[in-house]
């Protein structure tokens, strides 16, 4: 099952909907994922996807609907980082190396629920930034709660998976790293996620390993930057989840971010190859990142604010 959030053309609000053959299939009181997670979400999605097809509010051709985050409104927002090649390149980066204590715990910060933006929105520059990046990363959400949850049970917690962007303010992120705490102006910007919450069974066919063998890519006005597969994932997302929940408890419709792939964001790649080749993300630049059989976000890169002086 495919699950979109979309503002209806018949009332101007925001609507579940099963996408089904391009047509989205809203569903009638229900303007919210998060109603359909939680105990049972498993039959209580699989009994809504019925009845979105048998007596639909409305059915609307995805070609120009409105999309919103599947889950616009999360309860939280959990981004690992769970890609070793990212980790190695990125470290280096920014004049470090990786702590052996990556490879002890799966690592992780809270980003800002209130900057979830839609597959199309467009993001504004971070005030004050001049290094601004996309993260090209998958994110599963939490279906049903829990704490403490186990690694050979956690999967079973994911209602779906969606693609997400961490927009990054690198030169923000580095300056306040520096102080020993964060990221956070670094981070919290902007966060995109795909038109689609992808279920499970619809990846099953391809497994692989602990994770899917998807193509995951970036183009930046239309030139191809990154490409990466969800597979070579070194921390399981039951793992993340496990470890997300311990002491503590993970509630429908939370979100946990991979982290970026290998060579998924301009700060891996212009270390390798160069600014002059990978120049950093300015207002007017057009971001297009994929994974394969989940979705696509098509942002436009705008001006932002200028940042407010504090003294």
């Amino acid at each position: 099952m495919r699950w979109s959030t979309y503002l209806s053309p018949t009332d101007g609000r925001e609507h579940v909907a099963l996408s089904r053959d391009g047509r989205l299939h809203g569903l009638r009181n229900v303007s919210s994922l998060l109603e359909l997670l939680g105990d049972g979400f498993e039959e209580r999605m699989a009994e809504a996807a019925e009845l979105a097809v048998r007596d639909p509010f409305e059915v609307v051709e995805e070609e120009g609907a409105r999309f919103l985050a599947p889950i616009p409104s999360p309860p939280s927002v959990r981004d690992f980082m769970a890609f070793e090649e990212h980790v190695r390149t990125s470290s280096e980066a920014l004049g470090q190396s990786v702590n052996p204590v990556w490879y002890e715990i799966p690592l992780f910060y809270f980003t800002n629920p209130a900057a979830v933006h839609g597959p199309h929105d467009d993001v504004a520059v971070s005030p004050g930034s001049v290094r601004f990046d996309y993260e090209l990363e998958i994110a599963a959400v939490v279906g049903r709660g829990g704490s403490n949850l186990e690694p050979a049970t956690a999967e079973g917690h994911i209602a779906g998976y969606m693609v997400l962007c961490d927009w990054s303010a690198r030169d923000l992120q580095e300056q306040e790293m520096r102080g020993l705490l964060g990221p956070a102006k670094g981070k919290d910007g902007a966060t995109s996620f795909s038109r689609y919450l992808v279920t499970p069974d619809e990846l099953a066919p391809y497994r692989a390993g602990n994770a899917y063998d998807l193509a995951m890519t970036a183009q930046v006005n239309g030139e191809q930057y990154s490409r990466g597969t969800f597979s070579t994932i070194y921390w399981s997302f039951a793992e993340l989840m496990a470890y997300a929940s311990r002491g503590t408890t993970l509630r429908p419709g939370d979100v946990i971010g991979s982290g970026t792939v290998g060579t998924g964001c301009i700060l891996e790649l212009s270390r390798v190859h160069g600014e002059e080749k990978f120049p950093w993300l300015r207002a007017g630049d057009q971001v297009r990142l994929e994974v394969e059989h989940v979705g696509v976000i098509d942002a436009n890169v705008v001006p932002g604010p200028a940042a407010v002086p504090l003294r």
